[in-house]
């Protein structure tokens, strides 16, 4: 297993800006969808619409789960394809109208999109606070590395991130 940390994770999970969220309907159904996220004070927040399927679904039950992929490449040789590495947990949703996000979040979020009421309804914030631990899989081994499951997985408390120390 490979010996990772809790700001590594952090670290990797702001690398990128995509995630895939899972849900259970109101039905309880499971359902899935990607989002495009940034991360502020231990939170992994996106926008969607309030009349969204994931808006509706998150109300009904916030309990979800997250699927960071990060993308692994040969450089110079781009066409071989290589499987993501990945962060997976386990989270409590909230939703808040998104002019009250935090305000690093809205200004990466909200950049020129409207927030009134349209077709599917206001612009919301969801934000996810990972609980439990994180699991990883490649995230701080080589290409190589990952093809040993052994040694490819990790996993670390998901603690809040410690605001940085000036």
């Amino acid at each position: 297993m490979v010996d990772i940390t809790n700001a590594e994770v952090w670290k990797a999970i702001e690398s990128v800006n995509f995630m895939v969220i899972g849900m259970v309907s109101a039905r309880g159904e499971a359902r899935t969808a990607g989002v495009m996220h940034v991360v502020d004070d231990g939170r992994l927040w996106f926008t969607t619409n309030e009349r969204e399927f994931k808006a509706r679904h998150i109300a009904a039950n916030p309990g979800v789960s997250v699927t960071v992929p990060i993308a692994k490449r040969i450089p110079f040789v781009p066409w071989v394809k290589i499987p993501a590495a990945t962060i997976t947990f386990s989270g409590v949703a909230e939703i808040m109208p998104a002019e009250q996000l935090p305000s690093d979040a809205k200004r990466a979020l909200l950049h020129g999109l409207e927030l009134s009421d349209g077709e599917r309804g206001d612009l919301i914030a969801i934000g996810v606070r990972p609980s439990g631990d994180f699991v990883t899989y490649g995230v701080g081994v080589s290409l190589s590395g990952m093809r040993d499951t052994e040694l490819a997985r990790g996993r670390v408390a998901s603690a809040p991130k410690s605001p940085a120390i000036v």
